[in-house]
């Protein structure tokens, strides 16, 4: 995990920090699979036109990569770009 996001939890007992820290791993884990399983979806609709061979044609495979490599800069543009935001968003003190 982040060591800043366990800079917000030091007023907690060390138990609690641990709970804390092992559901916001879950969380990172199930938007990990969630992206994984959007981008795996939306390549494939767009790109795998036949299912007469076992291996996909290279035209598709072309597009699969091209797919997969536009989903994810799109997707660590996006997270730049809320790093930036939320380092610029005042703090709740």
């Amino acid at each position: 995990m982040d060591p800043s996001m366990m800079a917000g939890l030091n007023g907690l007992a060390e138990e609690d920090q641990a709970k804390m820290a092992s559901m916001i791993d879950q969380l990172q884990l199930r938007d990990s699979l969630r992206m994984y399983n959007s981008l795996v979806e939306r390549c494939f609709v767009d790109c795998v036109d036949t299912f007469t061979r076992k291996t996909l044609q290279k035209q598709e495979e072309t597009c699969v990569m091209r797919c997969a490599e536009k989903f994810l800069k799109n997707t660590m543009r996006v997270s730049m770009r809320f790093c930036e935001l939320n380092q610029n968003a005042p703090t709740q003190d």
